[in-house]
């Protein structure tokens, strides 16, 4: 099955060599963080002994916080959208300014990638999502909370590349926009397909 989309049907964004390169710095700390892990010690050993290093459960943050950035990307519209653009400008002028500091090459324009936008399926499940975690937002401690903007931040800056951040992007929006449809088609409409 083939299907052709319109072109209001992506949305267009731009990234810089130096945004992206935020991005990569903010991930490649965490993740050498979660292979670290706390140093703690494990029943009493010495430090680096057993501490939560390579814990699956350590990266669901980060993870989450990602996934939530892509479709922030998603929604080039309302403050999802608007949130996305701010911290999108806020990566492309830090990495520019860190860039320019560092190596004193001025960045450039990495490519305008068209991400495929949340359709009207898709976005009872982002709306539902956000106002969960909105509800939720005080339960969560200080370094989750933590974790989860750092993962927003990356997806918002890595997810406009052309390579294969985007493959990612594309499969995260595909798979919420197929599963607003099933909730509306199967748990609403009943008929499922």
């Amino acid at each position: 099955m083939s299907a052709t989309l319109a072109a209001s049907q992506y949305t267009t964004t731009t990234i810089s060599t130096a945004g992206f390169a935020l991005g990569l710095a903010v991930l490649g700390t965490e993740l050498w963080r979660w292979h670290k892990g706390s140093g703690k010690s494990a029943a009493g050993g010495p430090p680096g002994a057993g501490g939560g290093a390579k814990d699956p459960k350590a990266l669901l943050p980060l993870g989450f916080g990602i996934f939530c950035g892509v479709l922030m990307i998603a929604c080039p519209a309302g403050f999802l959208g608007s949130l996305a653009d701010f911290l999108r400008w806020g990566g492309n002028s830090v990495g520019d300014l860190a860039m320019d500091w560092i190596t004193g090459a001025h960045s450039t324009q990495l490519g305008t990638a068209a991400t495929p936008r949340i359709d009207g399926y898709g976005a009872i499940i982002v709306t539902a999502l956000f106002v969960v975690l909105w509800l939720l937002r005080k339960s969560f401690a200080k370094l989750v909370k933590g974790k989860w903007w750092k993962g927003v931040l990356v997806g918002v800056l890595l997810c406009v590349s052309t390579g294969t951040a985007a493959l990612i992007a594309t499969q995260i929006i595909d798979g919420v926009n197929g599963l607003g449809r099933w909730a509306i088609d199967g748990l609403a409409h009943g008929t499922l397909t």
